[in-house]
Parts: structure tokens; C-alpha cells; sequence
């Protein structure tokens, strides 16, 4: 069978992908193939070092691909690599990017860990339990959401991928924040979350048979992305914010949905909620804002890029039900991921990302 390979440009940048063997690592793999300006030069995969790519996800058979090496053995500077992805676990990848910049300092990063989300690197102490191994290069992260933070993003050496579960609610609240339109103090953020969210490792509370047919809360009261959404929802509403947040388990492999409920102030009915976010996303191309009292579903952006946002009116006055849903290996991480990688290698932002729902 004849061997399939990307689509060529006259100018491709040369990118890896660090932790390739994981669910974010094989999604950026996928969505990278069919990029016509990147050649995959590097996948890292340290417990599969020497394999190939379709020995560990067969969906790659027909792509020739580069070997999984370990990523102890890579030489950064000989690399010479125009961007690198980092996918590998949260605590790990402070010190990997720290050696990786020190040895090619003209290499750009994009980081889908927690480890350069929080600006504060105290704070990411007490949230993560550990110091943090890279406090300089916190210094110039960029938080990677591009809707927010696109001309940042563009002037970037390195950039934090924000999370799934704060890309969601983010996406639908800081606009209005901006605006003032909504209390910050009453935000409550109830988000289920797939599976895939929880990485690729063998856990026994993931295993089939602990999950299927039930569904419930976890992480309540402390889970780290609050961390990361009272530091972005402050910045957006210039004064701190502290949400309700708890994310929930749902037996399925991809999506994420958001129900966040809020109340207008200055006399902002849902109606006019609704106005606001749809001119926010009027131009966006990953942002979608359905009809006024339509809500979205995951099966409606599942292996996109995109986010659905609908506006609902509360039966209680002045409130108002927002829900969002995305992909979480998508617009949730990998083709995030990819649409900082537009950006900061001057790319059109769409470019390799255009791909429609699948459904059903």
C-alpha cells in the first residue's frame, strides 16, 4: 500500500511533538499531517522510545511518520526545530522546556501541562504542590487563549496552553465580564467533562467497568483549574473573581459541556447577554454562537475545533443560563495548540483546523 504523507508547501516549519504517545500528543499528530506548512520531524515517547507511531495508535499505519524516541536522547540544538509541542505530564515539563530553550533558544513552545498557566508561581506551588523549575521563563509564558490573547500570542516564545475545562467557560463569561455585564460574584461553573480528559495512563478508577453507566463529581472544592479561571476571569473583570466551578465525569470519550449560570447587572437582560457574545464571535472562526434559547451539545463539535455557546433566560429575574461545549482533545487542547503554532510561526489561524463535527 502506498505511503501517505501531508500535503507540501514551499516553506514547511520543522516541528515535534513531545509525548506523542498520549491521547493530545496523537490528536496534535493527526491534525498536524494534513497541515500543509509543518513537516513532523520529532515525536518523544520515553516508554515507547524506539517503536513506530502505528505500533501505538494504528490509525497512523498509512503515514510515514518519524520514530518515537526517547526524549533523554534528543539533541535540541542539532534538532534545530521551529516549534515544539509539549504534551507530556503536568510537573514534568518545566524542566524539558527549561533545557530545551537554554540549548535552542530560537525554538518556539507551545506547553498543552499546567505548568506555565499560572502567573503566579506561588500560587502554582500551593495549587500543584511543588516549587516551580522554570520561575524565569513563567515570566514570559503567554496564556494561550487565542481569543483573548491573540496579539500576545503572536509575539511569543512560549505559550501555555490554557485548559479544557477554563477554555469552555472562559469562551463564554469573559466577554461579558469585559463588559460588566454580569455579576462576577455569582458565576457557577457545572462542566462534565469525557473521558479523554484524564489522560491515557492506566488508572483503575478509569477502567470501563468503574465509569459506565454512572456519572458523578469529582475534584470539588479544590480542583486546580480554579486556580487557572479565577486568574483569567479577574483579568478580564479588572477586580478579583472567584467562580463556583465543579467538574463532573461523564462516561464518553471526547466533549466537554458548561452550564454556567449568572445574573446581568445594569439592567442587562439575557437577551442582551446573548447580543454581546454574539458580536464578540461575529469574525471568530472557532467560536459559534447559537440562536438566542439554544443550547449546544457535544455531539454538535465533536472532532472540532470549534465551541458552541447558546444563551437561555433563567425563569428567575435578571438570570441567565449559558452553556458551552467543545472538543476536549480539540479546541480544548490540541487544536488550541495548533492555532498558537499559527500564530507564532505566521500562519493563517485556521490553517489545518477546518475540519467539521463528526457526527453522529
Amino acid at each position: 500500500m502506498a505511503v501517505h504523507s501531508a500535503p507540501k508547501s514551499s516553506a514547511r516549519a520543522k516541528v515535534g511533538v513531545l509525548g506523542a504517545s498520549g491521547y493530545t500528543g496523537s490528536e496534535l499528530v493527526r491534525l498536524l499531517l494534513r497541515h500543509p506548512n509543518v513537516e513532523l520531524v520529532l515525536l518523544t515517547a520515553d516508554r515507547r522510545a524506539g517503536q513506530e507511531m502505528r505500533t501505538v495508535f494504528p490509525q497512523f499505519s498509512p503515514f510515514k511518520l518519524p520514530k518515537l524516541v526517547s526524549i533523554d536522547g534528543v539533541n535540541w540544538k542539532k534538532t534545530a526545530l521551529d516549534l515544539a509541542f509539549c504534551a507530556l505530564p503536568h510537573a514534568t515539563t518545566q524542566k524539558v522546556i527549561g533545557d530545551l530553550l537554554a540549548k535552542a533558544p530560537k525554538t518556539k513552545v507551545v506547553d498543552l501541562s499546567a505548568d506555565f498557566r499560572l502567573h503566579d508561581i506561588a500560587a502554582y506551588a500551593r495549587w500543584y504542590g511543588h516549587e516551580h523549575h522554570a520561575p524565569k521563563l513563567q515570566h514570559e509564558a503567554v496564556y494561550g487563549l487565542v481569543e483573548v490573547h491573540r496579539a500576545a500570542i503572536k509575539k511569543a516564545r512560549l505559550v501555555a496552553n490554557p485548559g479544557c475545562y477554563t477554555s469552555c467557560a472562559q469562551l463564554a463569561v469573559t466577554p461579558l465580564l469585559k463588559a460588566k455585564a454580569i455579576a462576577p460574584d455569582e458565576i457557577v461553573i457545572d462542566a462534565k467533562s469525557g473521558m479523554t480528559g484524564a489522560g491515557r495512563a492506566a488508572k483503575e478508577e478509569m477502567l470501563f467497568s468503574e465509569v459506565s453507566e454512572g456519572f458523578h463529581a469529582y475534584g470539588v472544592g479544590h480542583h486546580r483549574h480554579m486556580a487557572e479561571l479565577d486568574q483569567e476571569l479577574s483579568a478580564a473583570a479588572g477586580r478579583d473573581v472567584t467562580v463556583t466551578f465543579t467538574p463532573h465525569l461523564v462516561p464518553m470519550n471526547r466533549g466537554i459541556l458548561s452550564t454556567i449560570y449568572v445574573r446581568g447587572v445594569g439592567g442587562k437582560s439575557p437577551q442582551d447577554l446573548h447580543a454581546m457574545l454574539s458580536e464578540t464571535y461575529r469574525a471568530e472562526a472557532f467560536v459559534h454562537v447559537l440562536p438566542f434559547s439554544e443550547m449546544p451539545q457535544t455531539r454538535h463539535v465533536r472532532g472540532s475545533n470549534l465551541t458552541f455557546i447558546g444563551v437561555v433566560k433563567d425563569r428567575i429575574a435578571g438570570r441567565a443560563i449559558i452553556g458551552a461545549a467543545l472538543d476536549n482533545l480539540v479546541k480544548g487542547a490540541s487544536g488550541q495548540a495548533v492555532q498558537n503554532m499559527n500564530l507564532m510561526l505566521g500562519y493563517p489561524e485556521a490553517t489545518g483546523l477546518e475540519q467539521i463535527a463528526l457526527f453522529p
